[in-house]
């Protein structure tokens, strides 16, 4: 998705500032919520991946690897994860055992933490 953008802003088919950006993502996600709102599963996977596209094009914009930042996101989400797994087993319980509510107070106690 970058490299498409970067040969679009290459022949002048780009925003000059951050704002529009961040107009396009805010229009996307509302598009998205309609479409969600719609319940039509095509309409809403096109629009998710208006939401992603916009989203790379951000990440062009602050000079960030959006490939790189979701895999670092992913990460820690694992290692988040993991832990609350631990706390739980830990605590006498587990994941199939407690409610989201739970996993939940783990999750931002664990995140606090870091």
């Amino acid at each position: 998705a970058r490299r498409i953008q970067e040969k679009a802003s290459h022949v002048g088919f780009d925003w000059k500032k951050i704002d529009p950006v961040w107009d396009k993502i805010h229009e996307e996600i509302g598009e998205l919520k309609d479409a969600v709102a719609g319940g039509d599963k095509e309409f809403i996977k096109d629009e998710l991946g208006d939401v992603f596209f916009s989203l790379v094009n951000l990440g062009r914009f602050l000079d960030v690897s959006s490939e790189d930042a979701l895999r670092m996101t992913i990460s820690k989400f694992e290692n988040r994860f993991a832990k609350v797994e631990v706390e739980l087993k830990t605590s006498g319980s587990s994941i199939e055992n407690s409610t989201l509510e739970e996993m939940d107070k783990i999750w931002n106690d664990i995140k606090k933490g870091e």
